[in-house]
């Protein structure tokens, strides 16, 4: 192939993605274990299933599980977040949509949302890709807490070291 059967984008200055020799592994697990203790408790009948801390970009990668209906969590995030529902069904109060099993959801950097799961939902799980933190904010919008990935790696190591898989556990899921 010569220069001018090249696409435009493909000409002069290198490649656009340089080779690496530091690339960290890829990742493909079970997104559903068969181990139940893979599952970190986050709150009372809320769980989450870490698939991947990215601690360079402060992105994470995981599937939220609810097991009663009530309200998840008011929170923002100053990043987008998307989320692909498995299991399920839950809405947001500031929304007239409800995501549904099959559903894609984009979620808006900044804006306020209540996570709530219906009460004729018995479990539902849902993917989630969210970058940045989440911020735990009350009814005025006032910060109340927060996680992000290094907060959720350590959720992991305590929980999986009292549950019997060790600490570096979770150390699969860092990039």
């Amino acid at each position: 192939m010569n220069a001018s059967s090249q696409p435009a984008n493909s000409r002069g200055g290198g490649p656009v993605i340089p080779h690496s020799s530091v690339v960290p592994p890829e990742i493909a697990v079970p997104a559903l274990p068969d181990d139940d203790r893979v599952w970190v408790p986050q709150a009372p009948d809320v769980w989450f299933r870490p698939l991947m801390f990215n601690t360079v970009t402060g992105q994470w990668c995981n599937l939220l599980k609810v097991t009663a209906a009530g309200i998840v969590s008011r929170h923002r995030h100053p990043g987008a977040v998307f989320g692909y529902v498995l299991k399920g069904r839950w809405h947001y109060y500031e929304h007239d949509w409800v995501a549904e099993a099959g559903h894609f959801v984009y979620e808006p950097p900044g804006e306020i949302h209540t996570l709530a799961v219906p009460e004729d939902c018995q479990e539902m799980i849902t993917f989630f890709n969210i970058t940045g933190a989440m911020a735990y904010v009350d009814e005025n919008g006032v910060q109340t807490g927060y996680e992000d990935t290094f907060t959720k790696i350590d959720m992991c190591r305590e929980h999986y070291t009292k549950v019997g898989l060790g600490a570096h556990f979770v150390d699969q899921f860092i990039r």
